[in-house]
């Protein structure tokens, strides 16, 4: 078993050597673990859970704060929002499976077209969507969609232009989906560019388990 000495070396290390980008919550998440391994100590489990799981949440934010940090900037003639959370979950949620993703919205500066980048990692629609990218029939079925090349990658693009409207969606090794939605645009350009804009390897490196 385990001794209580060693089990708060690997909390603590484990914590410390998480790249935080925001000192305030870093702080706040080695007071939370350190209280934590005092409440188990003491045997009083179900505080340590309380504030371990406090920890957790926290470290969460800081990990979707730093994939945040990932998505393109705007194109040319176009201005962006800033990177933040959707779905109702929070940010937190983004590595937990929650339903939650991140968003960026893009808008036209002289113009009505609008695009939304979103990001989801460990996702229940993720592993949905994996049934579509490994099936090149249905794919080849729907006349508006086609694959697109983006390096080794490939992407699903859904093209309907009597209505405006375009989704780039690609998967990253079958657990990070990210996807581009346009609307207003006289084509499906802008919003495969931007995809192909983002730094697969950094999102890569920054949704690392």
């Amino acid at each position: 078993m385990r001794s209580k000495r060693s089990l708060g070396v690997v909390l603590l290390g484990a914590t410390l050597a998480m790249p935080f980008t925001a000192s305030a919550l870093a702080d706040e998440v080695v007071e939370q673990i350190e209280l934590g391994l005092e409440l188990y100590q003491e045997e009083d489990y179900g505080g340590a859970v309380t504030e371990l799981e406090f920890a957790i949440n926290d470290i969460r934010k800081l990990l979707s704060g730093r994939i945040a940090e990932t998505f393109p900037d705007a194109p040319e003639g176009w201005t962006a929002g800033e990177a933040e959370s959707a779905g109702g979950g929070g940010a937190a949620a983004l590595m937990g499976g929650g339903g939650s993703m991140l968003q960026r919205n893009y808008r036209e500066d002289e113009g009505e077209g609008r695009l939304e980048a979103s990001l989801m990692i460990d996702n229940p629609m993720v592993q949905g969507m994996a049934a579509m990218f490994n099936n090149p029939a249905m794919i080849a079925a729907q006349p508006n969609m086609e694959r697109v090349r983006m390096g080794r990658e490939s992407a699903i693009v859904k093209w309907e232009a009597d209505r405006s409207r375009v989704e780039a969606t690609l998967l990253l090794d079958g657990r990070i989906l990210m996807q581009v939605k346009g609307q207003g645009i006289d084509s499906p350009d802008v919003a495969v560019d931007l995809l192909k804009a983002w730094d697969l390897a950094e999102v890569r490196a920054r949704a690392a388990r």
